[in-house]
């Protein structure tokens, strides 16, 4: 047993351990051109590591990176600049990098399925054509990784948590920001799934303690950790309409509901569940049989399960179990949980959640190949580095997470500062409806809300990859972007 913990303990630091390999602040720069929207943009892609100084000038940790900016204007130092995150946590920024926002996107089909050969393509939707974009891969994802001398270990409260993360990316980003003669530009920050906290929260503080003020904030299928797994009556309820979009998607509504289009569907969805269902659920056991019937009547005509399965699960249907159920009784096949348009084989069809993340596989199919093969062929950046899709950052430290409060904060400090939250209905994990929900918490007051904008689209948490959802919610942040950047005169109330 002793050899076995040992043996844990020595894996565990090489894990967290610098890799030598990789040199601390280095760049490499490649040329390119790209058409969009029509007419062509030339730009240069530079790539490589910059490192991650403490107070003391310290280097505590070194950040692989991607900085795409045109080469064919007169004035690149006003034009807006957005600094790309994804989530995870331990996410590295290979999945908006080259299917979202950047020059190149993923060989896929029109819905996001992998095909082959594997590889990447130009992007003719991306918004490098009114903005530079940098992505950024935090500590242990892509080839990012902390520095130590050989007999020291990693200091993991110093990158591991809600406030730690974003204190030391602030501190990089101010360094980048000044490398690059960044500091005149329009500055956005665009963060998906545990992004969306990176964000709210990287806000303030670059804010606050950088003296950086942004333009906007945009999170993609963003996850509020306030409600996101915390079993509560509001999370059941809140996440409730994604169940009636994935029915619809899957065709296991009653007829009248399921010829009616979806956007048709989920406003009535969205006021069964805040002024029926949560506060049926509020009651827990003191809700009388009649109401309770009642509500499981309601719950099974928009989710497709049966009453008789709600009533079992005491009007809690958990989304695993939901992910599982919904196919069960037709074709037996398991539906994705970031996007429920996928289909899953399990071993049994009994069981209350599938047996594997349907959607994940596939698109670790399409993206691992891409990235390895544009950063080493592409880009230019040789290492013999394995590239952390996902990246060891466990345990992270929830604790004191007040990003909400932080990005309204924010706002309310900043006129100029908007926000832009993108969120697909298929998504099951961090779902639309919960997005709302947070817009509506980051500013109980409704004082903020005319700054604030929503965007659906017919996909999942990555909703880009269906070919025209691709071309709106880029051109959805380009119109953002365009008007948030606009001299729009003195930054007051």
């Amino acid at each position: 047993m002793k050899r076995i913990t040992l043996l844990f303990l020595l894996l565990s630091a090489q894990l967290f351990c610098q890799d030598y390999r990789i040199p601390v602040d280095t760049t490499v720069v490649t040329t390119n051109s790209i058409t969009i929207k029509g007419k062509k943009v030339n730009y240069k892609a530079q790539t490589g590591t910059q490192p991650v100084f403490d107070a003391n000038g310290n280097i505590k940790a070194t950040l692989f990176y991607t900085y795409y900016y045109r080469t064919d204007i007169a004035n690149n130092v006003k034009r807006p600049l957005i600094m790309s995150f994804n989530g995870g946590p331990g996410s590295a920024s290979v999945w908006m990098h080259i299917a979202y926002t950047g020059p190149k996107t993923l060989k896929i089909d029109n819905e996001g399925n992998p095909i082959q050969p594997y590889g990447i393509k130009d992007n003719p939707y991306s918004v490098l054509d009114v903005a530079d974009i940098v992505f950024v891969n935090p500590v242990n994802t892509g080839y990012s990784r902390p520095v130590v001398k050989q007999d020291e270990k990693v200091d993991k409260k110093y990158f591991f948590g809600v406030n730690a993360d974003a204190k030391y990316l602030a501190d990089w980003l101010n360094t980048f920001v000044t490398r690059n003669n960044r500091w005149q530009s329009p500055k956005y920050i665009i963060g998906e799934s545990y992004g969306g906290t990176r964000v709210m929260q990287l806000a303030y503080e670059l804010q606050s303690r950088q003296w950086m003020y942004l333009n906007g904030v945009i999170m993609v299928s963003p996850a509020d950790y306030k409600l996101l797994r915390t079993d509560s009556s509001e999370d059941y309820a809140i996440n409730f309409p994604y169940y009636t979009a994935a029915a619809w998607y899957h065709k296991q509504l009653p007829t009248e509901l399921q010829q009616k289009d979806l956007l048709e569907i989920l406003p009535e969805s969205e006021n069964f569940a805040i002024h029926k269902l949560l506060p049926a659920l509020a009651k827990g056991g003191y809700i009388g049989e009649t109401e309770k019937n009642l509500i499981a009547e309601q719950m099974a005509y928009y989710s497709g399960v049966q009453k008789e399965v709600i009533l079992k699960h005491n009007l809690e249907l958990p989304k695993p179990y939901f992910w599982k159920e919904l196919l069960r009784n037709t074709s037996g096949k398991t539906i994705g949980r970031l996007d429920s348009r996928y289909l899953g084989l399990d071993r049994r069809e009994t069981g209350t959640q599938p047996d594997y993340s349907a959607e994940l596989v596939s698109w670790l199919h399409s993206f691992t190949p891409a990235i390895n093969y544009y950063i080493q062929n592409v880009l230019q950046f040789k290492t013999d580095v394995k590239y952390n899709m996902f990246g060891p950052v466990r345990p992270w430290d929830f604790s004191n997470n007040n990003a909400r409060e932080n990005l309204r904060k924010a706002m309310a400090e900043n006129p100029y500062l908007q926000l832009l939250v993108q969120s697909g209905y298929y998504d099951g994990a961090t779902t639309y409806s919960a997005a709302k929900y947070t817009m509506g918490k980051i500013d109980p007051s409704g004082k903020l809300k005319n700054r604030m904008n929503f965007k659906g689209y017919r996909s999942g948490h990555m909703m880009y990859l269906r070919k025209e959802d691709l071309e709106k919610a880029n051109e959805d942040l380009r119109s953002f972007i365009i008007k948030s950047s606009k001299n729009i005169g003195a930054a007051k109330y």
